[in-house]
């Protein structure tokens, strides 16, 4: 083949900008994020120099905020998107008003994009945002246009077009968008004597900072933070992403175990959604919360600490001593692990065969062989603290 009939392959970045040049403005979702930005800059604060903004608009605009973050985390996130938990009708409907009214489209779209990220995440040509296109465009862009990774297939969420509240919210979105935007903020507005004070800061301001703190999940915690559980994926664990996005923060656990309805495990962690979902089910509102298993949760965390004490054993001069304890610890941890997977069959074994005579015995013994197992790499977990804070 001639130089002048030879094509070089195109770079990633190359491709990348095509599929960019490709792809056509979403003109709809531009305006309406561009506008409310603009405003929530500009005339809200304005507004707020020159005539302030009453006590009912400051109230409002914070409980539309935290309503907004509750419906988006615990009800589109936790509860449709990864069913987590069952929520009783009442709880449902709430949560599927208020996650609506922050105009992050229909819980079957959202649900369908997100469950996508999960199964590709960090795929450029498959995950709707996938953060190795660029914080701008796992943040905002991958919405300014109709990106063929951001297609909704709908194949992913059979379940929740079956579900009469999920399909209700899809085929009223709209109507509930304009209802809860619009017409709830001009009449409390009305009713306390400010109608386009509310409007712009309960109304406009919300929404655009609503709008933000659920990108950032997409964007930040998946480039800051620490990745305790698994660093296969770009999710990240950061404290101060979860207290603005009531517990979506703790972002790396969640890819690790998302069935989980906890983001934040450890009881100090800031996690609002985990806190709420908690409460409703004192009130019977909620029931069958799911939790990942504590030996997944440790064997993921004593994993990423073996490895992080690999990678500084490499970097500096260590003693033989200190060598042979390092492979005695790991040596103890995978014959730890190969003992949980034995006791796993064993436990469906014994689940198939037991007698009904036996069933408790037999349970308690699983149990006791369980938390020991627990205990195990608990006690391990110090021990390779101590270890590695030997290595200067």
């Amino acid at each position: 083949m001639s130089e002048a009939n030879h094509v070089s392959p195109k770079s990633p970045r190359e491709t990348l900008q095509e599929v960019k040049e490709k792809a056509p403005i979403n003109w709809g979702v531009t305006a309406v994020l561009g506008l409310t930005f603009l405003v929530a800059i500009i005339i809200v604060p304005w507004y707020g120099f020159v005539h302030g903004y009453n006590a009912w608009t400051w109230t409002f605009f914070g409980i539309f905020l935290i309503m907004n973050g509750m419906g988006i985390g615990s009800g589109y996130h936790r509860l449709w998107s990864h069913r987590t938990y069952d929520a009783h009708p009442v709880l449902k409907w709430i949560l599927a008003v208020s996650g609506g009214m922050s105009l992050q489209n229909s819980i079957i779209v959202w649900c369908a994009r997100h469950r996508i990220h999960h199964k590709d995440v960090d795929n450029n040509e498959k995950d709707p945002y996938s953060i190795n296109r660029g914080f701008w465009f796992a943040h905002i862009g991958w919405m300014l246009r109709d990106y063929k990774s951001g297609e909704i297939d709908y194949s992913v969420v059979p379940d929740l077009q079956q579900d009469p509240v999920a399909a209700w919210q899809h085929k009223w979105y709209w109507t509930l968008v304009v209802v809860t935007n619009v017409v709830v903020p001009l009449l409390l507005g009305w009713l306390t004597g400010d109608v386009l004070g509310m409007f712009l800061l309960a109304g406009v301001a919300r929404l655009v900072i609503s709008h933000h703190f659920t990108f950032f999940i997409n964007s930040l915690a998946h480039m800051w933070g620490k990745q305790p559980y698994t660093d296969e994926n770009t999710a990240r664990d950061q404290h101060f992403l979860a207290l603005i996005t009531y517990g979506e923060g703790y972002h790396n656990y969640h890819h690790m175990f998302q069935n989980d309805y906890r983001c934040g495990i450890r009881w100090w962690h800031l996690d609002m959604n985990k806190w709420f979902i908690s409460t409703c089910a004192l009130f019977g509102l909620v029931k069958n919360r799911k939790r990942a298993p504590q030996f997944k949760v440790l064997r993921a965390r004593l994993s990423m600490e073996f490895k992080a004490a690999r990678q500084k054993l490499e970097q500096a001069s260590v003693s033989a001593t200190w060598k042979e304890q390092f492979d005695t610890e790991y040596a103890q941890f995978v014959e730890t692990v190969k003992q949980w997977q034995q006791l796993q069959m064993e436990r469906v074994q014994q689940g198939r065969q037991m007698l009904a005579d036996r069933f408790e015995s037999e349970t308690a013994s699983l149990t006791s062989r369980y938390r020991e197992l627990e205990i195990s790499l608990k006690m391990q977990h110090k021990r390779l603290a101590l270890l590695t804070a030997q290595v200067i």
